[in-house]
């Protein structure tokens, strides 16, 4: 499939804002959970889970913005995740880790394809790979902090 280097970078901003989104949704999922846990384990997850996650989005949203300046394309909005049901911490963190599993992959496609190296930028490419290098142990340390959950 033949594309323009423009449709290729809009497509990289498609699929950067829905990684961004998943990321979104993961930050209001442990929000709510936050509101469930005793102050030692939300102290935990704040430190292990909550910024890092907070860090990538960051990082996500910088990336795409200075992307899309760079080649006078049309940014994308990053409105809030609407808050998550009220509902038991451990599937509000399950649901987190699934959000930040499905951003990965997203990003991951996204670098698999070449649209970075192709129409891209050695600033993008940068970006995409520290945001994945913050956001690939976050589902794991979930599970290591819901297991203490009771405890």
């Amino acid at each position: 499939m033949s594309y323009t280097a423009r449709s290729g970078r809009e497509q990289i901003l498609q699929d950067v804002a829905e990684a961004a989104e998943e990321l979104g949704k993961a930050l209001a999922d442990l929000g709510e959970a936050y509101e469930h846990l005793d102050e030692q384990t939300a102290d935990r997850m704040e430190e292990n889970v909550f910024r890092p996650l907070q860090s990538a989005f960051g990082q996500l949203k910088r990336t795409s913005e200075e992307f899309a300046r760079r080649y006078e394309l049309q940014g994308r909005d990053f409105p809030p995740a609407p808050m998550p049901l009220p509902g038991d911490a451990r599937r509000l963190f399950e649901r987190a880790s699934e959000s930040v599993r499905a951003a990965d992959d997203t990003l991951a496609g996204l670098q698999d394809s070449m649209l970075p190296v192709e129409v891209g930028d050695e600033a993008l490419r940068a970006g995409l790979s520290r945001v994945r290098l913050l956001i690939s142990p976050l589902p794991q340390a979930s599970e290591q902090l819901v297991r203490t959950f009771g405890r």
